[in-house]
C-alpha cells in the first residue's frame, strides 16, 4: 500500500528539460489531491551535507541535559525543547491527550542585527539560540536550511501551475519565506497508551520537508483510514503539505494527518524543515480554487495571526519556560 505514496523524480525539471515544467506540476496535483504526501529524489541538497546535518543532531541530543536547558526555546520558539514538552493539542485526527516522546532543537531564518522584522520585535523574527561550545554546529544547521530552503522556492513554480495559475504566482509570499527547522531526537521508550514519537497532526505550514533515513517511524494516514508506513527510499525527501495549502487551496490540497511511532530498540533523528511564506502574507483562496458553486471556505489570515493561534495552543510557552 505504500505505493500510494508516490516518487516525484525532480532532475529532469531541475535541469530545465523541455516539457519537464509541466510534468512535474502534474505530478505534484495528483499526489496533494489524491494523498498530500509524496517523495522526491534527485532534489539537488548534497548527500554529504544532509549527513552532516544528522551528524549534528546526533552531536547536539548527546550533550547532557542541563547543557540543552541552558538553551532553552524563547518567546520566538527558538532553541531546546526537553522530552515530553508538546503535542498537537489542537489536532482534530486524535485525542492527543499525552505529550509527545520526543526532544527538539529549532531553529527559524537567521537575521541580521538590522533586520526590520528583528528590529520592530516581531514574534517568530527574534534571534536564534545557539550553543557557544559546540563547534561547527551553526555553520552546518545554516548551510542545510539554506539549502533546503532554496528547493523549497524550486518548488514554488509547480506548486503555482498544479493550481492553474501562473508560475510565479506564490513568489512574492515567499520572497523571504519564513520557516522553522527542527532537529528532532526520538529515544526508544515505551509509550503509553495512546503516545506517539509525534502523535498525529497535520502542519501549520506550507510544504514540510524530511530527509529520509533508514530508521522507520513515519506514518501517513490514507484516505481510506488507514496507518501507512513511509517508505524509505535512500536520498530522497518526504514531502507534505501542511494547513496553508489547505487554505491556499480551499481544500482542494489535502493537509494530510501524519505521525511518528517511537522507534524499537535504537534511537531514531529527524530534521524536518517547515517551509512557509512572509510573516504578513495573507492566505487568501487562488481564484482556481474558488467559483460561484465553490466558494471559499475559509476567511483571510495572515500567516502571522495563524502561527500565534497554533504555537501558542500547542506549545504552550509556559510551560516550556517552566523548570523541570
Amino acid at each position: 500500500m505504500s505505493a500510494m505514496i508516490p516518487v516525484i523524480d525532480l532532475a529532469p525539471y531541475l535541469q530545465a528539460a523541455r516539457g519537464a515544467r509541466d510534468a512535474a506540476a502534474a505530478q505534484l496535483r495528483h499526489a496533494l489531491e489524491e494523498i498530500g504526501f509524496f517523495i522526491v529524489v534527485n532534489h539537488g541538497v548534497p548527500r554529504e551535507l544532509i549527513a552532516r546535518t544528522f551528524d549534528e543532531a546526533r552531536r547536539f541530543h548527546a550533550r547532557p541535559g542541563g547543557w540543552k536547558m541552558k538553551l532553552r526555546m524563547n518567546e520566538h520558539n527558538n532553541g531546546y525543547m526537553s522530552l515530553g514538552r508538546y503535542a498537537v493539542w489542537t489536532s482534530d485526527v486524535n485525542d492527543n491527550d499525552k505529550p509527545d516522546l520526543n526532544e527538539a532543537f529549532f531553529v527559524r531564518r537567521e537575521r541580521r542585527p538590522d533586520d526590520p522584522l528583528l528590529i520592530a520585535g516581531r514574534r517568530f523574527a527574534g534571534p536564534n539560540v545557539w550553543p557557544d561550545d559546540l563547534p561547527g554546529f551553526r555553520e552546518t544547521v545554516l548551510e542545510y536550511i539554506g539549502a533546503v530552503d532554496a528547493l523549497g522556492r524550486r518548488m514554488l513554480p509547480l506548486a503555482a501551475i498544479a493550481l492553474d495559475a501562473p508560475p510565479d504566482y506564490f513568489d512574492t509570499a515567499f520572497a523571504e519565506s519564513q520557516f522553522t527547522f527542527r532537529l528532532s531526537h526520538y529515544p526508544p521508550v515505551a509509550a503509553a497508551p495512546n503516545q506517539f514519537g509525534i502523535a498525529p497532526h497535520t502542519d501549520a505550514n506550507f510544504l514540510t520537508f524530511l530527509a529520509q533515513t533508514e530508521v522507520p517511524g513515519l506514518q501517513v494516514r490514507s484516505p481510506d483510514d488507514t496507518w501507512l508506513d513511509v517508505p524509505y527510499v535512500p536520498d530522497s525527501f518526504a514531502v507534505n503539505s501542511g494547513d496553508m495549502m489547505v487554505r491556499w487551496t480551499n481544500g482542494r490540497f489535502k493537509s494530510t494527518p501524519h505521525r511518528a511511532l517511537p522507534p524499537v530498540g535504537r534511537d531514531r533523528y529527524a530534521i524536518p524543515f517547515f517551509l512557509g511564506p512572509h510573516l504578513d502574507t495573507v492566505i487568501a483562496c487562488v481564484p482556481s480554487c474558488r467559483g460561484p458553486e465553490n466558494p471559499p471556505r475559509f476567511p483571510p489570515i495572515s500567516y502571522d495571526d495563524y502561527l500565534r493561534w497554533w504555537y501558542d495552543a500547542n506549545y504552550r510557552p509556559a510551560v516550556q519556560a517552566s523548570a523541570d
